[in-house]
């Protein structure tokens, strides 16, 4: 979140005494408000920032475009983060988007998490309240013409308490996508009955957690077939915490930065023969009260055939949980080079993604950050270390001034090279008294891997890249089925963006997995697809990634000018291989794993 980790990054003050004073006095002339006197904690500065902004980083030209169809969608959802006069942190943190199919028609629908009515002042003991309608979370079901209409009664999905995160997955193999949403407080399972309807079983499988969680995913680390559960937890904070006073030299008030408040644990759910889920957190390794997680990415970064996970915390050093294979993680992100940036400093980790942008077989990751941060780009040199490559691939002069949330590898031209997306906004709605070029909104960023580094093709990629917004979550996925991956953006306190991906003449396969003896979505599965023209892509199966937020758990492979496929080569979680061979492109095709071939 909000960080102070370079020689140029702002640096923070106590508040005036005499600020702190008057604020208590008027707290305790309020008797009938129980909340504490706020004591004095850490924010932003502008003592000590450039006094003038970094020249921007490479340009290129966009191979594509986007248009803003949010209107167009009928998607009439607006976020309500509820902000008062107390800086609750909580406020300013947003909402996630999933992409999913939930009635299995062949269209993506779309699923907001929302805020909740917060008092200002939170009395002691108060909860978030969402029963007014404009803060609960939404659910859109897409229509054959393409537009989506609002069914969360009927769904049953309006929610409770003051909602952040979404993870998408079968988790019981009956055919239907269930979805698992975070928030402060209670987490919510809700259990996808096939009928368009959806049950809440969080208690009765014992997920419902506690605390402030943020981002989620489902994943089967075990190869048992079932899904397990990762739950990304951020501080040990409550609204008495959080009533802290934080604000800069000049006295103005600002949400606070996380160094005021403890981390808190992940927590990682087991899931059993019978159906329940077993927090196997601290036995398994990955209980670390230390980390401040607010992003989370799957990936099998040694090709081991295990799923690994990486953590993005705020301000404190990065989470790489490798899977021992026995059931047991071990965080590897200090040792393999991952833990903090090239000067061995830590950043404001926010959002997270895992893919291979240099097409060698090994995932990579790219994390999000505050301003003068930049975000960090790991290369993956295939022996489980990685390389800072933030400033040789042109990626840190780039995001030198951006603070980013959601993020994608994201093929967006299908050239066969993932370029880079990023929602954008800063955490601090009071950044501008600070500088003024720091911007609250922003616009979104799309970095172009051109196959030599990135460039920064944003101001050519049409006028949705011309809307500043204060950017949280976003999910990632082809929306109308055409090839081209599409991005659903979640705007704090406001309406999101759905920007369509006008695509390119190059050519694509979609790819589709069902699982048998693996989990029924395939997750964890490794997809390698080889093109006409002998180019290799592999992908790790999953919809996590970005923050907050589920993706579409189709690939998209691109293909560029070739016109055929020679192979696709699927290694199921549950150790099976297997192989279509000679397809043609622009097409989706579904890979069953009843058809796969046992191994000898």
């Amino acid at each position: 979140m909000v960080g102070r980790m370079i020689d140029t990054e702002p640096r923070y003050v106590w508040p005036l005494r005499s600020i702190v004073l008057l604020l208590a006095c008027a707290v305790g002339a309020i008797a009938q408000q129980p909340t504490p006197t706020p004591r004095p904690g850490r924010a932003y500065s502008s003592d000590e920032l450039p006094k003038a902004p970094a020249s921007a980083g490479p340009k290129g030209e966009s191979p594509v475009t986007f248009t803003d169809i949010t209107a167009l969608s009928k998607v009439d959802f607006k976020h309500a983060g509820s902000p008062t006069s107390q800086k609750y942190l909580l406020e300013t943190m947003g909402g996630g988007v999933a992409i999913f199919d939930y009635d299995n028609d062949g269209r993506m629908d779309l699923f907001f998490t929302n805020g909740a009515l917060l008092r200002d002042p939170m009395p002691k003991g108060a909860t978030a309240d969402k029963r007014d309608s404009k803060f609960w979370n939404r659910l859109y079901h897409q229509k054959s013409d393409g537009t989506f209409e609002d069914v969360t009664e009927r769904a049953g999905l309006k929610g409770e308490g003051f909602g952040m995160g979404v993870a998408a997955g079968d988790y019981d193999n009956d055919g239907f996508v269930d979805l698992y949403v975070t928030g402060y407080g209670e987490n919510h399972l809700y259990h996808n009955n096939g009928n368009g309807t959806f049950t809440d079983v969080a208690k009765k499988l014992g997920v419902a957690g506690g605390g402030w969680s943020t981002s989620a995913t489902w994943l089967d680390y075990d190869g048992d077939g079932r899904l397990d559960l990762f739950v990304a937890r951020y501080l040990d904070w409550d609204f008495e915490k959080g009533a802290i006073l934080c604000g800069d030299s000049r006295g103005t008030r600002a949400y606070c930065h996380p160094e005021n408040f403890q981390g808190a644990t992940n927590i990682l759910y087991h899931q059993k023969s019978d159906g329940t889920l077993e927090d196997v957190s601290v036995k398994s390794g990955i209980a670390d009260p230390n980390g401040k997680a607010l992003g989370v990415a799957l990936a099998d970064f040694d090709n081991d055939g295990l799923t690994d996970i990486f953590v993005a915390n705020d301000s404190v050093r990065q989470s790489l949980y490798h899977n021992k294979g026995n059931g047991t993680f071990e965080d590897i992100a200090v040792i393999t080079g991952a833990g903090y940036d090239e000067d061995g400093k830590t950043f404001a980790g926010m959002g997270v993604d895992a893919g291979d942008y240099d097409n060698d077989g090994y995932p990579d990751i790219f994390i999000t950050t505050l301003s003068y941060q930049t975000y960090p780009l790991y290369h993956n040199n295939g022996d489980l270390t990685f390389s800072y490559a933030t400033k040789s691939t042109g990626v840190g002069q780039i995001t030198f001034l951006n603070s980013g949330w959601g993020t994608h590898f994201v093929d967006v031209d299908n050239d066969g090279l993932r370029d880079i997306f990023v929602a954008q906004g800063h955490v601090l709605d009071t950044i501008e008294k600070s500088t003024g070029y720091l911007k609250y909104r922003q616009t979104p960023l799309l970095i172009l891997n051109t196959g030599k580094g990135f460039v920064d093709v944003s101001a050519t990629a049409g006028l949705a890249f011309t809307k500043a917004v204060v950017a949280r979550g976003a999910a990632f996925g082809d929306l109308n089925n055409d090839g081209q991956i599409d991005v659903v953006i979640g705007v704090l306190n406001d309406a999101p963006l759905i920007l369509r991906n006008n695509g390119t003449k190059n050519h694509w396969l979609g790819i589709r997995l069902v699982g048998s003896q693996s989990n029924r979505g395939g997750i964890g599965a490794k997809v390698t697809v080889i093109d006409g023209n002998g180019r290799r892509q592999v992908f790790d199966a999953s919809t996590s990634g970005s923050y907050l937020s589920a993706n579409d758990p189709r690939m998209i492979a691109g293909l560029g000018t070739a016109n055929r496929i020679r192979s696709v080569e699927v290694r199921w979680p549950s150790g099976r291989t297997q192989m279509v061979t000679d397809l043609q492109p622009d097409q989706y095709i579904m890979i069953n794993e009843r058809d796969a071939a046992v191994p000898e």
